[in-house]
């Protein structure tokens, strides 16, 4: 059984060497890739006249689309960070307000006590 498994992969391999190395075999495969490249050129044209999106468009669709969004989350982070400042600064604010009341306040009690 290996002899015939052997001579059979053998003669599989001749016959593939022969096929590849035969002049109309590789030039009926040459036009037959040849062809495939006009039909799909011809299937892109075809589609952009009918405003059909190609695969092509719509990766660079997909591709700009992920940039976008990229560059969105950091501009929300950024805004993130303002709000943030912001709300510290009121907080900060409101802190120096409150310290000024209580000074004047501290003031006005030591001064009543002062008089009585």
């Amino acid at each position: 059984m290996p002899d015939l498994s052997k001579t059979a992969q053998q003669t599989l391999g001749g016959v593939t060497k022969d096929l590849i190395e035969n002049p109309l075999v590789t030039g009926a495969i040459t036009q037959i890739l040849s062809a495939r490249e006009k039909a799909v050129a011809a299937q892109e044209v075809a589609m952009s006249g009918l405003n059909i999106p190609s695969a092509a468009d719509i990766e660079r669709l997909t591709r700009r689309l992920r940039s976008v969004s990229q560059r969105l989350e950091g501009i929300e982070d950024q805004l993130d960070g303002v709000a943030q400042s912001r709300s510290t600064k009121r907080i900060e604010d409101r802190l120096e307000a409150i310290e000024a009341q209580l000074a004047e306040i501290t003031a006005a009690l030591g001064a009543a006590t002062a008089k009585s």
